[in-house]
């Protein structure tokens, strides 16, 4: 590959890592899209690598259409365009090029799936699930509350810390996409869940507050991957097979829940993080019942 469309994307990396302050699957993403279409630039015309400024649009649509002829989705299409466009508003931004192709190539469509959730009446079901005479079932429990009580990522589980719950207040500080900060309340199953662990494996919340809050058994923090494979195995349970059966199935159950007993869009947007409002309005897809009971109440002719 040409050092010189390697470096100018190495430039980019750094500087959504560095000023930006994204997250380190953000930019792993990123990296895969743009090394895809740094190999495609050296199959298609090697000479663009020297000079960026001489790429098209005509280009960009090119690798796109490569990109659906080995078998790719449409919105694994559209992140490679989105990642493209990212790389060259840097670029224009550090006056490498004057303007920016990507963006007048059409982003495909993408049929956003229905989210999957766990119903309310299974919800106590999936949390008596973990044996708690274990050590490892008493820590999946509690993840499975935490998970339910918040509706955070996994990567933001995974990087927390005993010092990230304020317990008496009974409020989680989690860093979400971007090193934005929020706050998110949860409730009383949560707490004593956790603290119910913590206890199980010696430590308190007046433990040293750089602790992981999730241990694995060699007593690291708990990786990613666990936690996936962990909650898989009880989410299969309550739905009735692997599908949909992942820890962000809990994230769409705490935004659905939500919906269903009158928190407003806004509020759940604010809770799960979400950056566009568009991202929360799936919600609105995944309760039909709750959609027509606001409407037979708030129309004049909707009785």
């Amino acid at each position: 590959m040409n050092d010189n469309g390697t470096a100018t994307v190495k430039e980019f990396l750094n500087f959504i890592q560095y000023e930006r302050g994204y997250s380190s699957n953000t930019i792993k993403a990123y990296e895969g899209d743009l090394d895809l279409f740094l190999n495609f630039l050296k199959i298609y015309n090697e000479s663009l690598l020297e000079d960026f400024s001489k790429i098209d649009r005509q280009t960009i649509r090119h690798f796109l259409g490569k990109e659906y002829e080995e078998g790719n989705s449409s919105k694994t299409v559209a992140r490679r365009l989105a990642s493209i466009k990212s790389l060259f508003k840097y670029l224009v931004h550090v006056e490498v090029v004057l303007d920016n192709p990507a963006l007048h190539v059409k982003t495909p469509k993408v049929e956003k799936r229905i989210p999957t959730f766990v119903q309310s009446n299974k919800i106590k079901e999936l949390m008596n699930l973990p044996d708690t005479s274990t050590l490892i079932g008493v820590r999946d429990k509690a993840i499975l509350e935490l998970f339910y009580a918040t509706g955070i990522r996994l990567s933001e589980l995974v990087g927390l810390n005993i010092g990230s719950i304020s317990p008496d207040e009974r409020i989680i500080r989690v860093l979400g996409k971007g090193n934005k900060e929020r706050l998110i309340p949860f409730g009383k199953p949560a707490k004593y869940a956790i603290e119910t662990y913590l206890k199980k494996r010696g430590h308190s919340w007046v433990s040293n507050q750089e602790i992981p809050l999730f241990r694995s058994t060699k007593e690291n923090r708990i990786s990613v991957r666990t936690v996936q494979s962990r909650i898989k195995i009880y989410l299969k349970v309550v739905l009735g097979g692997s599908d949909g059966a992942s820890p962000h199935t809990l994230r769409h159950t705490f935004g659905t829940h939500l919906l269903e007993n009158g928190a407003d869009i806004r509020s759940i947007q604010e809770l799960l993080g979400h950056s566009s409002i568009s991202s929360t309005q799936i919600y609105t897809k995944v309760n039909p019942k709750k959609l027509k009971k606001v409407y037979k109440e708030a129309h004049p002719h909707g009785s």
